[in-house]
């Protein structure tokens, strides 16, 4: 049941993040008086299930913030320009995932394991950070105090839940389309008359089929697309010059220089990124490990002789991100490479949003 507290909005409560989000509240027991969870006119009709509580979903219009405190954004960009400034209006915090207000100088972009103090800088509005940028500066962060780092570059592995169910979707109805072909390929007669069927000329699986991509613009399944996002005049995308902005302000460091190549994967749940970074002091192996290992939600896992390093499968469903295969970069003076992942769902968005409430 819920308790006395604060008066709280999920906008978009039945999309992956709001579902997300929800979870993470009453995980953490958050103090909520009451909740409210907003969506669309298909959404309307639904429950959503909170602190033992059946709760209708309501439908997103001009009055949905009247007497709410918190506002939880989790519906894209277009929602939140058009309906945050109508939750400020209704005297409610914002807390947004999108993109919509990350770079508007009067709005905090936060995480609260780096710059929390930010917070108290708000107007109405704290906007929630892209989630790759938070898994790389859960790790890259740490070594920013004490070495000072002056360029990055960066290769993101983006699993397709950082498009929604319907990247999930896609990536399994793939799959199960190859797993179906192959096994049709395994009753054919003869095993002669299968090798020659997969010897012929543009005989690819239907996983394989570009008919079969309609979220991403290629097949997912056993694939991977350097393409997330779209591209911009200058070559990057759109994900990419995120990551090199929302970097310079959440560190507070606008001359770091930041070359992201962001690539999604056929991995359902949480992101990797490989990093390497240059600093402006002499770093070593020893030192770097650690300071990874005493930062705030991370976890150093950095084993590689024992195949011990971070990967997808552990870190998704949890909240710390992990980081390993630490070492000097060969190519730059006080380089450093490193692998961090995390779950893209958790600190990448919804943890990441009730943190900054839970500092408010």
């Amino acid at each position: 049941m819920l308790m006395g507290g604060y008066h709280i909005a999920v906008v978009g409560a039945t999309g992956a993040a709001g579902t997300e989000l929800l979870r993470v509240l009453e995980r953490r027991s958050f103090p909520a008086a009451s909740l409210r969870p907003i969506g669309s006119a298909r959404s309307v009709g639904k429950s959503v299930q909170f602190c033992g509580d059946s709760i209708p979903v309501e439908k997103l219009d001009a009055g949905s913030f009247e007497k709410i405190d918190i506002a939880f954004f989790s519906a894209g960009g277009d929602v939140s320009r058009n309906y945050v400034p109508i939750a400020c209006q209704a005297d409610a915090i914002a807390i947004d995932k999108s993109s919509a207000f990350r770079m508007d100088p009067h709005v905090p972009l936060v995480i609260p394991e780096i710059n929390a103090e930010d917070v108290k800088l708000h107007r109405g509005v704290i906007a929630n950070p892209n989630c790759t940028t938070t898994v790389m500066l859960m790790a890259l962060y740490p070594l920013h105090k004490i070495f000072r780092v002056h360029r990055v570059f960066a290769a993101t592995y983006q699993a397709v839940s950082g498009s929604g169910t319907r990247g999930v979707e896609e990536l399994t109805r793939q799959t199960k389309a190859w797993v179906e072909d192959e096994q049709r390929c395994s009753r054919r007669p003869t095993a002669d008359a299968k090798e020659m069927a997969s010897d012929q000329p543009g005989s690819t699986p239907p996983a394989t089929d570009s008919d079969s991509a309609t979220v991403f613009p290629h097949p997912i399944a056993f694939n991977l697309l350097p393409h997330v996002d779209s591209f911009l005049e200058s070559g990057y995308t759109k994900e990419e010059v995120k990551m090199q902005d929302e970097t310079r302000k959440i560190m507070h460091s606008p001359a770091l220089r930041v070359s992201a190549t962001c690539v999604r994967v056929p991995v359902y749940r949480a992101h990797s990124v490989a990093v390497t970074a240059e600093f402006q002091r002499p770093i070593s192996v020893e030192r770097a490990r650690e300071v990874l290992s005493k930062a705030p939600g991370l976890e150093l896992v950095d084993e590689p002789h024992g195949n011990q390093y971070p990967m997808p499968l552990n870190v998704a469903g949890k909240d710390n991100c992990q980081v390993g295969r630490v070492r000097l970069d060969c190519a730059l003076d006080n380089g450093l490479s490193f692998w961090v992942s995390g779950d893209q769902l958790l600190k990448g968005a919804a943890l990441n949003a009730v943190q900054i409430a839970e500092f408010l």
